[in-house]
């Protein structure tokens, strides 16, 4: 057996995400299969190394399997020839410092979103590791969803016909933390922390949109600080100076308008913490993130308006559940796949820094829009 060894840099692992998503259910979940097979007896196998500040869940991290290291000195790990990759999953006014140490280290790069603090700086990343020659990438995990899977072979098919309109409507209710704790980081609240669901949500529904509807031509969206008050890890009452609501709109270059509305003081009675509804001249599908509901054009009522008597629509009987037609894996794990198979085998990879740059773009022009308080065109960005 033919086993390409990747050593990977995974800084900032002992986060929420990067614990989770990136080394449980992706790398651990890629060791534990036995690697990214390439062929019967050719597999790529990750080897990673945690790097993080505190020991003690480092080293609890590193338990979990046998052989995975850890260390709290970064500049080491660069040193070393045979980490190839290095993984950034730090908040996101950490990231581009040691991004760029990295790039200058020669190693390639993989990261989470937002990939900096502004548009020039996330452009600026991207630039630097072009110019250096080393592969890049970020994280765009809700491409993978099967919710979203479902959609995209729907359109392929030719489902909608013409899509007119996509609503969006994510979020839940976080709890403040004075009775009940608080089930997302504090510094998600506060500015002076890059905290904000502009800068988180909006980098989302950029890739989402650009992959799935269309190019986003121009844009209006309002911020609202819902809850200003919150309760930290430490039990400390702190202000927020973060928004924690986004409501916006898109005018994509197809004539699509989308509307995504983003909180984490909404209560959910939707099918999903995330749904997306995708109206089209010939059906219609509300998706989340596994299931997806379809309406084709023939099975839609003809409801006539009358407020003096009972709905006597079901307008829930007539959607179909789509049925599993494919295996769907963790979305992480799928484009962390992806991205190995780039640096191993130089399989295409479209998902770089340059994307990342796109939804950092959109967060900011959200903010920029929220405070002006009105539309803003998205301008193209290039290297």
């Amino acid at each position: 057996m033919k086993k390409h060894s990747i050593g990977i840099i995974m800084n900032g692992v002992t986060g929420r995400m990067g614990t989770n998503q990136h080394y449980i259910r992706s790398i651990l979940a890629i060791r534990k299969q036995g690697g990214v097979k390439i062929s019967d007896d050719e597999v790529i196998w990750p080897e990673p190394v945690l790097v993080g500040r505190s020991v003690a869940k480092l080293q609890a991290l590193a338990a979990m399997d046998s052989g995975v290291r850890y260390t709290t000195d970064l500049d080491a790990e660069l040193a070393k020839p045979e980490n190839i990759i290095y993984f950034d999953a730090q908040t996101t006014g950490r990231r581009a410092d040691a991004v760029k140490k990295a790039i200058a280290a020669g190693k390639h790069v993989y990261c989470e979103k937002p990939t900096a603090v502004s548009t020039e700086a996330a452009l600026d990343l991207y630039r630097v590791a072009t110019k250096a020659g080393v592969k890049n990438g970020v994280v765009q995990d809700k491409l993978w969803l099967p919710g979203l899977l479902k959609v995209k072979r729907l359109q392929e098919q030719g489902f909608f016909g013409k899509i007119l309109s996509v609503r969006g409507e994510f979020g839940y209710w976080v709890f403040e933390g004075h009775n009940i704790p608080a089930q997302r980081p504090s510094w998600n609240y506060r500015k002076e922390d890059d905290g904000g669901i502009i800068v988180d949500m909006l980098c989302h529904w950029r890739y989402v949109i650009d992959n799935l509807f269309g190019e986003v031509k121009s844009l209006t969206c309002l911020g609202a600080t819902h809850i200003p008050e919150r309760v930290d890890e430490q039990g400390k009452t702190y202000k927020c100076t973060a928004d924690d609501s986004a409501y916006a709109t898109f005018e994509l270059a197809n004539g699509v308008v989308a509307h995504f509305n983003s909180s984490w003081n909404v209560r959910v009675r939707r099918d999903d913490l995330l749904t997306l509804q995708i109206d089209g001249t010939h059906g219609s599908a509300v998706a989340g993130l596994r299931e997806v509901w379809i309406q084709h054009y023939g099975n839609t009522p003809k409801p006539v308006w009358n407020p003096d008597i009972a709905q006597p629509i079901d307008f829930y009987g007539g959607w179909s559940k789509v049925p599993e037609q494919e295996n769907y894996d963790n979305a992480f794990k799928v484009q962390w796949e992806l991205f190995l198979r780039h640096i191993v085998l130089d399989e295409p990879f479209r998902w770089t820094l340059l994307e990342g740059a796109k939804g950092v773009q959109m967060a900011e022009l959200g903010l920029e829009s929220w405070a002006k308080r009105t539309w803003l065109d998205v301008p193209k960005l290039s290297a």
